[in-house]
């Protein structure tokens, strides 16, 4: 009987212990749940919170940016972010999507003048790189929806780094801006040369006319035909960045610290030394003045450009001159050349019709190797080399008899000792058209070219084969050896430098005209856009196009 009391007490103890643990499990697990919850509800609220706080800093931050938008845009706000599409333009004006005309119209931003926006770079950024930023003016609304068309200029000043292939879709952040106009501009050139352009502010100005802003900091590219000068904008007033539209600014240009020019001046009748690497120019200009130009036209006299070698070393060279505007010959631009092996003599005659008054300049060109040399310019008196005839026995010409080896004509009595002595020691060059006597020593090194014909020396067979003939492709895509590619490039080409009959720039002429009344006038592309701008006529005060000009005097004032 007590066993079995015992075993009932012990089953209810342990029963009581049972239900006692999982009571307590039970409250802790309630505990754990209660405070999860806790802790899920702190969360959510935390959550909403931190989004009412960015809803509220985001309506904030777009009231400031509608703010400052309408500040810079003096009352328009323009905001957009595009796809940045590189395309070959000059200038800084950039092309944009029809529905930004359509916006902007919207607010009359048309009514008030020339629009003018702030680009920034909005990607490939860190925290610590500064934001690039570029201003322009606008072409035109043609580029695709989403897109914005960005000129050479403003690409390069925007994405610096990277050419246009190496940009993984470029964004840029395009805001409409007012800017003030510019009345003073410092700019500083990156290297030497840009000073001996002739009136190179005028060169500078021609160059402004494609921009519409200028900002501190940016470096602007100036053409002068082939060559192009870097400079960068150093101070403007009277804001960092201004408009460079209808507008009328000073600018100063600072000299570089040394050597401003690459021309080096060379003086009438002075000898100058000089050194020049091969595939290398190096220039030197002078002047011919009316003293030196009336010589000249008494045509006693001769200019010389005379280039003696040094003969230590195995360079070669060749001199090309050209007569200003065009500022650096090359082998094939220019107007006089000379490309004999060695040492070498230029003769420019005088009645060369090319040889005016004026500012020249020879252009020494490093054909092999290094080339030590000294160059002058002097008038050569064409009476030096001349031997007078006479004071010896006078011959009849009925006496004189033709030698047959040499042609020349030798008195009769001395016919048969000279033919003897011709005959042994003379000899004719028998291709066609040549017929020069030569030494028998020196026949031996006598030679044509098999495509043009001309005499040279068989050392010097090889440079010309590869001065004349080889052939040599143009920036227009045409190839052609050197005497037809200089007629091209002087004549033809739509890349070829010319002096503009209306703005007075050298620039390139560009193809045939549109227009057949322009192709009739000689006009080149350039002339015919630029002869289209307009100006008061001096007597009537009718806005007549440039180009019409002189029939316009013609047949309205009967002025001739």
């Amino acid at each position: 009987m007590d066993f079995e009391l015992r075993a009932a007490r012990e089953k209810l103890e342990r029963e009581q212990r049972e239900r006692k643990a999982r009571a307590k499990a039970k409250m802790e697990k309630e505990k754990r749940a209660k405070a999860e919850a806790a802790r899920q509800r702190d969360a959510l609220e935390a959550a909403q919170r931190a989004k009412r706080l960015d809803a509220e800093r985001a309506q904030l931050e777009a009231a400031q940016q509608m703010e400052e938008s309408l500040l810079l845009g003096n009352g328009i706000s323009f905001m957009r972010i595009l796809e940045a599409v590189p395309f070959k333009g000059q200038g800084d004006k950039i092309k944009l999507p029809p529905s930004s005309f359509e916006e902007l119209s919207g607010q009359n931003a048309l009514d008030k003048g020339p629009m003018y926006f702030r680009l920034t770079r909005v990607n490939h950024q860190t925290m610590a790189e500064k934001p690039s930023i570029a201003y322009s003016g606008v072409l035109e609304f043609t580029a695709s929806e989403g897109t914005v068309q960005l000129p050479t200029h403003v690409w390069q000043n925007l994405f610096p780094d990277r050419s246009s292939e190496g940009v993984d879709v470029p964004l840029v952040e395009l805001r409409y801006v007012s800017l003030p106009k510019g009345t003073y501009a410092k700019l500083k050139p990156e290297g030497a040369g840009f000073h001996d352009l002739p009136n190179h502010k005028a060169v500078l100005e021609t160059e402004l006319r494609l921009h519409a802003t200028l900002s501190e900091g940016e470096t602007i590219r100036v053409s002068y035909g082939e060559t192009q000068y870097g400079l960068r904008v150093l101070e403007l007033k009277p804001a960092s960045t201004v408009s460079v539209i209808e507008t009328d600014i000073d600018v100063d240009i600072e000299a570089l610290e040394g050597e401003n020019h690459v021309l080096v001046p060379l003086e009438m009748g002075k000898i100058v030394e000089g050194i020049v690497e091969e595939g290398k120019f190096k220039y030197y200009k002078f002047v011919v003045d009316g003293t030196v130009s009336e010589v000249i036209r008494s045509e006693f006299a001769d200019l010389e450009v005379k280039l003696q070698a040094d003969n230590s070393g195995n360079g070669d060279t060749d001199i090309y001159v050209s007569r200003h505007p065009l500022i650096f010959p090359t082998q094939n631009r220019h107007e006089w050349s000379s490309h004999e092996t060695g040492s070498k003599n230029l003769v420019i005659k005088h009645k060369d019709p090319n040889l005016v008054p004026g500012n020249y300049t020879i252009g020494v060109y490093g054909f092999k190797g290094v080339s030590k040399y000294q160059i002058s310019v002097h008038v050569k008196d064409r009476n030096v080399n001349v031997q007078k005839v006479g004071g010896g026995d006078k011959v009849n010409s009925e006496d004189l008899v033709e030698c047959g080896n040499c042609k020349r004509h030798v008195a009769r009595r001395t016919i048969v000792v000279h033919e003897a002595y011709c005959v042994r020691h003379n000899v004719v060059c028998q291709y066609e058209g040549c017929g020069v006597v030569l030494r028998r020593e020196e026949s031996e090194n006598h030679a044509h070219c098999v495509k043009c014909g001309r005499a040279f020396q068989k050392g010097e067979m090889e440079k010309h084969m590869k001065v004349f003939h080889e052939p040599t492709a143009c920036l227009c895509g045409i190839v052609l050896e050197k005497e037809e590619m200089v007629q091209h490039q002087t004549v033809e080409c739509p890349l070829r430098l010319i002096v503009c009959r209306f703005c007075g720039d050298m620039v390139q002429a560009g193809a045939n005209p549109d227009d057949p009344r322009d192709r009739l006038r000689g006009l080149c592309e350039h002339e015919s856009q630029c002869g289209s701008r307009t100006a008061p006529c001096d007597s009537c005060g009718r806005s007549v196009m440039l180009k019409d000009m002189d029939l316009h005097n013609i047949a309205v004032h009967q002025k001739n």
